[in-house]
């Protein structure tokens, strides 16, 4: 028996011939990452937390933050009505 030889990795360099783009093509990235303060170096949870409150404190849209609050509500008292809480101790007797 004879010593059985390995096989080498071949690289691969691939080079576009065509692009004229900048940066490279192959990189990975979402449109709107530029302007996004969430998305960057991990920072933990508590950073994440952070950056996402600020951004909702400073969104110039008044809209979405009526509607997110809207959700909130209804999700709220969806989560009362499944747990069969009795929102009439909220009410005056009469």
């Amino acid at each position: 028996m004879g010593l059985m030889k390995m096989k080498k990795n071949r690289k691969y360099n691939y080079k576009p011939r065509f692009y004229k783009g900048e940066g490279s093509p192959f990189e990975l990235k979402h449109k709107f990452d530029e302007h996004r303060t969430t998305v960057s170096p991990a920072k933990g949870i508590k950073g994440k937390l952070n950056a996402a409150i600020s951004d909702y404190k400073h969104n110039p849209d008044d809209d979405v933050n009526k509607r997110v609050i809207i959700i909130v509500v209804v999700l709220v008292l969806l989560f009362l009505f499944i747990i069969g809480f009795d929102l009439s101790i909220f009410l005056p007797k009469s």
